[in-house]
């Protein structure tokens, strides 16, 4: 865990016009962000990333936008009115609260630490003969740290599933662990906090119902199931996208835009013939996998990681987590949701949400296996793992996003050398060819080192320079962000140039 590096990359992110504390001049709200003038860009940039590879590459898999707001009885029907609660605990001396459940999590990760410091020493001191499956497998530390893990895992999970808080406080006690704010040990009994926000609708106080703001946006895409479906006449398998807002009144909103109380989601339903599920499941588990890995970070920063708890709907689930600053910590869920939500609709609203399969001459509901990631965790994972701090040989440190280029806020920025001369009127003239591309910058003031500096710290990925020599014969200095490697090139090659390196299909096709 690099806290100090955390710290940077949110610090970083305001500076830079990533990201703001909403309603900072009041002193902000708690888990509340804004996203400034590059931060949305970036945020787009991922929206489109994802709705390109998900709807628009796939035939049979089409989009909507539903309502933030539902009839209430979708929350009774999902099980959220319920159902959806984390258990809270608090500390009596320092008086913050947290979730149970992630304290041990918290716990369980130390452990793992350990494990990998283990593994570690291994590679050290064995080197290329070192073999890690058979070290994790002998090795009477990994062994012993392993049993460990499993334990507390099975422990928790009964305690989780038969909804014990009892014997979920005295795994905390038997753990022995503490608060991180004050190292006491002296807790609260643990109770179950429902996350949704209640609100009212209606005109006048009296007359109003109590309405929710969506926990998740996957309810809006179950209760359109047959509009969908009857009007884009698509046949079984098939799914339904959506990007949209969400909300939950988290017990412990923190870590930034880890864990905020409102939240985009990108989600996709997967509608399949019973008993085909778990087919689909490993096809999309592999999918997904395969379009994080496609931004180019490391595959050391993802894992799979199976549920010990599985949902009230689910008869199999795991996350793909990736390696934050503060951890590994879940950035996308791939469940197999059954034909829950679908038959608990039909119940509760008296309708037939049923799909006819002409093939088997016979009507079912459906199955479904649903693809969730969090818009803002990406966002946070693209950030963390893009931002770097590199020394230069004149000794001097430049800041520098090395955001993937199909993803960063601006793909170019064009500078006239001087401002006269009438360079400034031609830096403008390529701006104004380029603009309707590429989303691009035009700056002057300052030096030319200070401007590249500026466009590292928010990721752009070329630097475009009109000197006098532009004039003369219509050539451009052209500077890459990572290698800072400078090339002469004719104006007229530039889209191209660009085109070919920051441009989403090329990842698409990949």
């Amino acid at each position: 865990m690099s806290e100090a590096r955390f710290k940077k990359i949110i610090s970083h992110a305001k500076e830079y016009g990533f990201v703001f504390p909403s309603s900072e001049i009041y002193d902000g709200l708690s888990a509340v962000y804004d996203y400034g003038q590059n931060g949305v860009e970036l945020k787009n940039n991922i929206k489109n990333y994802w709705w390109a590879s998900m709807v628009q590459i796939h035939e049979n898999i089409v989009g909507v936008d539903a309502a933030i707001f539902m009839h209430p009885t979708v929350w009774k029907a999902s099980g959220h009115v319920d159902a959806f609660s984390d258990p809270m605990i608090d500390n009596r001396d320092s008086k913050k609260r947290y979730r149970a459940d992630v304290l041990i999590e918290d716990y369980l990760a130390k452990i793992e630490g350990k494990i990998e410091k283990e593994v570690a020493k291994g590679h050290k001191r064995f080197g290329a003969d070192f073999n890690e499956e058979q070290f994790r497998s002998t090795h009477p530390n990994v062994l012993r740290n392993k049993e460990k893990i499993d334990a507390v895992n099975q422990r928790m999970k009964n305690a989780l599933d038969e909804n014990n808080l009892a014997d979920l406080k005295k795994l905390i006690e038997d753990l022995e662990i503490a608060c991180p704010v004050s190292g006491s040990k002296s807790w609260t009994e643990v109770r179950q906090f429902n996350l949704m926000f209640e609100t009212e609708m209606g005109s006048l106080a009296e007359e109003a119902s109590a309405v929710y703001l969506r926990p998740e946006t996957a309810q809006g895409i179950f209760v359109n199931f047959l509009n969908v479906q009857k009007t884009s006449r698509l046949k079984i398998p098939f799914g339904i996208a959506q990007i949209g807002k969400a909300f939950r009144n988290e017990i412990v909103a923190r870590q930034f835009l880890f864990r905020m109380k409102e939240f985009e989601q990108m989600e996709m339903q997967y509608f399949v013939k019973p008993g085909t599920e778990m087919e689909w499941y490993d096809y999309w588990k592999e999918q997904r996998m395969n379009w994080h890995k496609q931004m180019g970070f490391s595959e050391k920063k993802y894992r799979l990681h199976d549920h010990l708890k599985l949902a009230h709907y689910a008869n199999a689930a795991c996350d793909i987590d990736f390696e934050f600053p503060i951890g590994f910590k879940e950035l996308e869920g791939i469940h197999s949701r059954t034909n829950f939500d679908l038959a608990s609709h039909e119940k509760f609203s008296g309708k037939k949400l049923q799909y006819f399969d002409s093939e088997e001459n016979k009507s079912y509901v459906p199955y479904v296996v649903e693809t969730s990631i969090g818009l803002d965790r990406t966002f946070l994972a693209v950030i963390s793992e893009s931002y770097c701090e590199e020394k230069l040989e004149d000794g001097s440190t430049r800041t520098v996003l090395k955001i993937p280029p199909f993803l960063t806020p601006v793909k170019a920025a064009v500078f006239p050398l001087v401002k006269k001369d009438g360079l400034p009127e031609k830096a403008k003239e390529i701006m104004d060819k380029l603009k309707f591309d590429f989303n691009c910058s035009y700056e002057e003031k300052d030096t030319i080192g200070k401007r590249y500096r500026r466009q590292d710290a928010i990721g752009t990925p070329f630097c475009i320079t009109v000197d006098h020599q532009t004039l003369e014969d219509n050539t451009v200095t052209i500077r890459e962000r990572d290698s800072m490697k400078q090339e002469r090139i004719p104006t007229e090659k530039i889209a191209g140039i660009l085109e070919e390196k920051v441009s989403l299909k090329k990842v698409l096709t990949c």
